[in-house]
């Protein structure tokens, strides 16, 4: 996601050998994370069955995110204790503007997503509105900017990482498959998406997150490091609920 990870070394280790807090974090968080694993739409992702039409969708709704996520990393960036690690937010933000969304529009523009039986669908699909946020789309992005807007830094931090971490874990589990596909089609749009956040880069931006969200907990209030953990599990629900929305949809009820 950025080059700006060199910049922004982890916090040193206890000297009695205590667990990170973000390892704290991911550890409070396995049941979410074990839900995420077992979800459909990541396994049909990873072996390439998933439905053309929940992976377009899943596109769209994570365009309409990235826009929201980039605000609320902006607000953080303005919040940040040292120019490192508002650098490094800020870097983060124009990322998930430029490059994540550039690819999400790429894809979506390419013909791999458009193919089905029916020209007709076809035809209405060009021809309707923009795509709108799903409930569970408006709920992740409203929360992050409100929390970025008005919860103290180290909370606000948290609250982001799992967009970051979460994403990372997966896709690293899914890259097998990924590749498996890749060889076969290079062009796969479902395999480009995992490859993409599999890459080394991604990764060191994941570090550098983590180890900015430790840095602000070590710097936190006890009252703040539980709301820390509040933060950070609620924005994996968010995770949870986005990816299993996209294939079991949960449209606004009028």
């Amino acid at each position: 996601m950025t080059s700006l990870s060199a910049l922004v070394q982890p916090p040193a280790p206890s000297p009695s050998g205590a667990a990170r807090f973000t390892d704290t974090l991911w550890q409070q968080a396995t049941s979410v994370r074990a839900a995420i694993d077992e979800l459909e739409f990541l396994q049909q992702l990873g072996s390439g069955t998933l439905p053309v039409p929940a992976f377009r969708y899943y596109l769209e709704q994570d365009a309409l995110y990235l826009a929201g996520y980039a605000k609320a990393l902006a607000l953080l960036a303005a919040a940040a204790p040292d120019p490192q690690a508002a650098a490094f937010w800020a870097s983060s933000a124009s990322t998930a503007v430029l490059v994540e969304a550039g690819l999400h529009e790429e894809l979506l523009a390419g013909d791999r997503l458009h193919e089905t039986a029916d020209p007709a669908a076809d035809l209405a699909r060009t021809e309707r509105a923009a795509a709108e946020h799903s409930p569970t789309c408006l709920g992740y992005v409203s929360y992050l900017i409100a929390t970025a807007a008005t919860a103290p830094y180290p909370v606000a931090a948290a609250a982001v990482l799992p967009c970051y971490w979460i994403y990372a874990d997966v896709s690293s589990r899914l890259a097998t498959d990924a590749a498996a596909v890749l060889t076969t089609d290079p062009d796969h749009p479902y395999a480009r998406w995992v490859a993409t956040y599999d890459g080394a880069e991604f990764q060191a931006s994941v570090a550098t997150a983590r180890a900015l969200v430790d840095a602000a907990a070590a710097a936190a209030t006890p009252e703040q490091r539980d709301r820390m953990t509040e933060a950070f599990l609620l924005a994996s629900r968010y995770e949870l609920l986005f990816w299993d929305t996209a294939l079991h949809r949960v449209p606004w009820p009028v």
